[in-house]
């Protein structure tokens, strides 16, 4: 028969347990992957009638209808890329920052313990942290920024072909 402090102790056992064991998930790099796989797939399926509206004004502008005479192919192809690469540059910005946030988040506290471990002054540390803080961030949305810039332009050059393409094709 176990006592109460056996209980306690087992109790306290457990969480610690729990806690190793998330910390351990948490570690590996294929959980990053598979979160950043995760952030990305639930990105693309939230905008997916974002991205659907899109194509069927595209396809609307571009094909003749009764009430307004069709539009020659090119405008309407440049401005539906264009908000098709907006869109893919968007998610992939939000995508990588899923994945950047933890590496952020381990630079940062690495250069605040090698800080300490140097003998820097708590008022010291405490204004290095903020300085830490400001320049790291800076630098991830700078980063960022360019990132979702390139896969948005890549995305409207390729949607542009794409979709003259597709119109040439319906014209022939």
């Amino acid at each position: 028969m176990e006592t109460p402090n056996q209980q306690e102790q087992e109790t306290i056992r457990q969480p610690n347990q729990n806690h190793m064991l998330f910390l351990r998930i948490m570690s590996k790099r294929r959980t990053w992957v598979a979160l950043f796989v995760l952030v990305y797939g639930i990105l693309l399926y939230s905008s997916w009638n974002l991205l659907q509206s899109i194509l069927n004004w595209y396809n609307a502008t571009v094909s003749p209808s009764s009430s307004s005479p069709a539009v020659k192919g090119w405008p309407a192809a440049v401005y539906a890329s264009v908000m098709l690469g907006g869109v893919f540059g968007v998610m992939s910005m939000a995508a990588a920052f899923a994945v950047a946030v933890p590496a952020m988040l381990m630079t940062w506290i690495t250069i605040l313990v090698l800080l300490t471990f140097c003998g820097t002054g708590r008022n010291d540390l405490l204004i290095e942290g903020k300085k830490l803080t400001a320049e790291i961030s800076g630098v991830v949305v700078k980063i960022l920024i360019k990132e979702g810039n390139f896969v948005a332009a890549f995305c409207a050059v390729l949607g542009y072909f794409l979709l003259v393409r597709k119109s040439s094709n319906e014209a022939d």
